[in-house]
C-alpha cells in the first residue's frame, strides 16, 4: 500500500466523521490529548491554531473515573455517547456511518498479567470494530493508539485483519513525529552499523516509546527493515558489564546523553536506579539497544554509527511538556489518513515494536534470558522519503 502525507489545509465542506473508542477520558489521559485535539483543533508549531479537519460524531467509553471529562465535552461538542462500539460506528442504523475510527486503549483500571503487562482491551475494541465492518460490508481507516495490544498474538491478528479486509491501519507512539534536537533524519539507504535509544519510565508503558524512537530511525537503513531474530533484557546487575564486553555501545550512550536536556550532572552509572537495557538482534546483523535510564535522565533520544565512520550521530526526541504539544503532530498524521484513506507511515513499524516489547517482557520474567523471536524475523518493510509528517516539516505552515 502506498504511503502519503498531507500538510495542514482548509477543511473540506463535509468533514470526515470519526468514531472514538476509548478506555477512559480524564485530564492528561491519551484520550484527552488525542481526541481532545480532534474535537477542538490544535497548534502545530506556533501560536496559530489549526481547526480540526475531521469531526468526532460518536464515542464509546469503557470506564468513567471520578474525574471524567467526556460528559461535559460531548455535550459541548455535539458528540453522541453510545452504549456499544457497534452503535458508535453505525449511529443506530444498519450501515457504517463513520469515515474513520480512533481506538485509544490506554489508561484505566485494568489488571496486570503475570509478565507485568497492562491488559488493556485494544484487541477487544478492535474485534468489535471489525465485526461491525463485516456486518455492514463496509470499512474505514483505523488508528490504534500506542502498541497493537499487550500480547504478540493480539497484535498480529489485528494487523492481519487490516490487510485481509483492506482498510488503512495506523498505530504507535507520538515519538516518531515529535521535534528532534538537533534535527536528525537518517538518509534512506544509509549503512547503519549500530544504534541505541534512551528512554525512561515504566518498562512496558514507556519502553514502547523508546522502541518507536529507535525503529523510526533504523527502518531507513540500507535494505529497509528485515525483522528481529532475538531480544534480551539486561538488568542493573549485568548491563554495564555487557557494555565492557562489547555487547552494546557505551560510546553511543555518551553521544545521546550529550544531546538530551533533562538529565542529572555526572554519569548514568552514578544516578541510574534499576536501569534496564534491551539487546535487539536484527536479522541483517544490525546491533541495536535501548536503555531505560531511570534516575539519570527523563528524555528520549537516538544515537547511531555508520559504516566506515567512527563518529556517531545523535538527537534528543524532544517532548513539549507539560502542555504535550507533541501530540498535535501525531493527531495531524492520523487526520491525514482519515482525509486521504492512505497510511501516513507503515503499521509494520508498530507491529514490530509491539512484538519486541512483548519479548522484552518475557525476557524480564524469565530471569533475563535471551528470547529467540522467529515470529518477528519475517517482518520486512520499506519506507519512502516522505513517510510521516514530523514537527520540523510544518514549522512554516
Amino acid at each position: 500500500m502506498p504511503y502519503a502525507t498531507v500538510l495542514a489545509e482548509d477543511p473540506p465542506v463535509q468533514k470526515p466523521r470519526i468514531a472514538a473508542i476509548v478506555t477512559e477520558y480524564r485530564p492528561i489521559s491519551h484520550a484527552d490529548l488525542i481526541v481532545g485535539r480532534f474535537l477542538q483543533g490544535h497548534s502545530l508549531a506556533t501560536s496559530e491554531t489549526y481547526p480540526a479537519r475531521t469531526q468526532i460524531v460518536s464515542m464509546y467509553l469503557d470506564q468513567f473515573p471520578p474525574n471524567d471529562l467526556i460528559r461535559a465535552m460531548a455535550e459541548a461538542c455535539g458528540v453522541k455517547l453510545t452504549p456499544t462500539i457497534h452503535e458508535a460506528l453505525t449511529l443506530g442504523t444498519d450501515r457504517l456511518e463513520v469515515d474513520g475510527v480512533l481506538i485509544i486503549g490506554e489508561h484505566g483500571a485494568y489488571p496486570l498479567n503475570t509478565k507485568g503487562q497492562h491488559m488493556y482491551p485494544q484487541r477487544k475494541f478492535y474485534e468489535e470494530v471489525v465485526e461491525t465492518f463485516e456486518a455492514t460490508k463496509s470499512v474505514a481507516p483505523v488508528f490504534n493508539d500506542k502498541h497493537l495490544g499487550f500480547a504478540w498474538d493480539d497484535a498480529k491478528w489485528m494487523y492481519d485483519k487490516s490487510r485481509q479486509l483492506n482498510f488503512p491501519l495506523m498505530a504507535g507512539s507520538s515519538l516518531p513525529t515529535t521535534w528532534r534536537k538537533p534535527e536528525l533524519e537518517l538518509s534512506l539507504g544509509c549503512e547503519l552499523e549500530e544504534c541505541l535509544a534512551i528512554g525512561y519510565g515504566g518498562t512496558e508503558t514507556y519502553a514502547f516509546h523508546a522502541l518507536e524512537t529507535l525503529q523510526c530511525m533504523t527502518e531507513r537503513r540500507k535494505g529497509g527493515e528485515t525483522g528481529v531474530s532475538a531480544v534480551t533484557c539486561l538488568n542493573a546487575a549485568n548491563l554495564w558489564k555487557a557494555a565492557n564486553q562489547g555487547r552494546w555501545s557505551r560510546a553511543l550512550l555518551d553521544a545521546v546523553t550529550t544531546c538530551v536536556e533533562k538529565k542529572k550532572p555526572g554519569t548514568p552509572e552514578e544516578h541510574c536506579e534499576n536501569p534496564e537495557l534491551f539487546l535487539i538482534e536484527y536479522t541483517d546483523g544490525l546491533k541495536s539497544s535501548v536503555i531505560m535510564s531511570n534516575g539519570y535522565s527523563q528524555a528520549f533520544g537516538f544515537a547511531g554509527r555508520f559504516k566506515d565512520n567512527p563518529d556517531p550521530v545523535a538527537s534528543h526526541f524532544w517532548l513539549q511538556e507539560p502542555s504535550f504539544g507533541h501530540f498535535a503532530w501525531l493527531t495531524h498524521n492520523v487526520e491525514s489518513m482519515f482525509l486521504t484513506g492512505k497510511e501516513t507511515y507503515p503499521p509494520e513499524r508498530t507491529l514490530l515494536t509491539t512484538g519486541i516489547l512483548d519479548a522484552v517482557m518475557t525476557s524480564r520474567v524469565e530471569n533475563y534470558r535471551r528470547i529467540e523471536t522467529p515470529w518477528l524475523s519475517n517482518i520486512k518493510y520499506a519506507v519512502n522519503g516522505e513517510t510521516g509528517r514530523r514537527a520540523f516539516l510544518c514549522e512554516n505552515k
